[in-house]
């Protein structure tokens, strides 16, 4: 069980009532947990004199109150940042390789896409090509992309596959042209056998981006590679996509996944509780099948969290009325979306980080991201201006005054106001963040 995070939370609120709060904030206040597994806690700091505090003076605090958590012995290990990074890097491609076909649950909802996964995985170009997989995030087309490449390795060790997220794309063809390196990337693309591309919707809207990919979609598909497209939307709904693109994704054949029914999620909860080592009782399972119905990204995070209860709190979690205490923050969170879950789409569709849009660049793209998103905050949040201010470092690089950010959601209502094709873009985007939020 992956509850980093919860293991960590918990042993700096006990080390808090031993060692005092000041210190424990001081020093664990950009602390992030990266893993927690084989009896081993993993944490970083950004700060490398941080991390050498935390070794010297509180590893054996840390220690002892893990020991005590957990009634055995567990290992501590404090990284720097880039020390950390690789670490998750590993740790995800370990969990990607994890997402087979055999660990994908089937239901009414997402068979006929399932059926399509498998047909292409082992009869690649032979009939539907391309193969467009769409629906809201949380439904396994990520999960389908892996299963498929993962059938491929096993069956075609020689065909050479690329996977990329529609972002990614963006961001590595900005990085050719800079570096002149278009040569390159286009082989990488174009020399594929089976190219798989995850939210492909990211592309629409820059044209750079978009001709690049029609050119290397047609020069894949007429020698024969090919290729599987996942969207949150069917190719027609992606607004501002090139027509053309439109016209070549709907060449083949397109799959809809929707929401997990009744008998899904309730095999989905039981698959994962049985993945993480839980017994959870029916009456809690059809519970959390009936609470959480959108996606199922929800349903196994809400057994995530009852079994991470369970492990660190010895909370005996097996009916609804303490599940939904212990549910609650979930329960809230899909009333609204995050500050930081707007700012993320917000930078990714711009093609961005989230650092250039809350910094102070003025470049033209960077300004209307920033202005973007905190028109995007003050919309779906009920944030005021103060707070929405301090979500960027402006130029004191300790916030921004309300009276910019008052300014800022002006100008982008005029845009839109005035402008169809950027209330395009807004929706666009707003729809990227509401269903990533789900």
């Amino acid at each position: 069980m992956n509850s980093a995070s919860d293991v960590l939370d918990r042993v700096l609120e006990l080390l808090s009532n031993e060692l005092g709060s000041t210190a424990i904030d001081t020093w664990f206040d950009d602390a992030v947990a990266v893993e927690f597994k084989d009896s081993r806690l993993v944490i970083c700091t950004p700060s490398a004199f941080k991390k050498e505090v935390i070794e010297q003076k509180f590893a054996s605090h840390l220690k002892t109150t893990l020991a005590a958590l957990f009634a055995g012995e567990v290992d501590l290990l404090v990284l720097a940042e880039d020390e950390a990074a690789s670490l998750s890097k590993a740790a995800t491609q370990e969990e990607r390789e994890a997402l087979t076909f055999d660990r994908f649950i089937v239901g009414t909802n997402n068979k006929f896409a399932h059926a399509a996964a498998k047909a292409v995985a082992e009869k690649p170009a032979a009939a539907y090509n391309p193969l467009f997989i769409y629906g809201n995030p949380g439904l396994g087309k990520t999960h389908l992309l892996y299963a498929i490449r993962h059938t491929v390795r096993e069956q075609f060790p020689d065909m050479q596959i690329v996977y990329i997220k529609g972002d990614e794309f963006t961001n590595e063809l900005i990085n050719a042209i800079q570096h002149d390196k278009n040569e390159e990337f286009r082989m990488k693309y174009r020399s594929a056998d089976f190219l798989l591309v995850d939210d492909i919707q990211f592309i629409a809207g820059k044209e750079r981006s978009s001709e690049e990919f029609f050119h290397t979609f047609n020069a894949l598909h007429e020698s024969g590679g090919q290729i599987v497209l996942t969207s949150d939307r069917p190719p027609r709904d992606i607004l501002l996509l090139d027509d053309r693109l439109k016209s070549r994704f709907e060449w083949g054949l397109t799959a809809d996944m929707g929401p997990p029914d009744y008998e899904t999620r309730i095999a989905i909860i039981q698959s994962k509780a049985t993945e993480l080592g839980v017994k959870l009782p029916d009456d809690l399972v059809r519970f959390i099948a009936e609470l959480f119905t959108a996606n199922i990204r929800q349903l196994e995070g809400a057994v995530k969290k009852i079994a991470a209860c369970r492990e660190l709190l010895n909370d005996d979690i097996d009916n609804k009325e303490t599940a939904n205490k212990v549910l609650r923050d979930m329960i809230q969170q899909e009333l609204q979306p995050t500050p930081e879950a707007i700012i993320r789409e917000t930078a990714r569709y711009f093609a961005l980080s989230t650092d250039d849009i809350k910094g102070q660049s003025r470049v033209r793209d960077t300004a209307t991201a920033r202005q973007v998103s905190m028109y995007l905050i003050r919309k779906l949040t009920d944030l005021s201006l103060v707070d929405i201010g301090k979500e960027y470092r402006g130029k004191s690089g300790s916030g921004m005054d309300h009276t910019s950010v008052l300014n800022s959601i002006r100008k982008i209502e005029l845009e839109i106001r005035d402008k169809p094709a950027f209330r395009d873009t807004i929706r666009d985007i707003q729809t990227n963040i509401t269903e990533s939020s789900a």
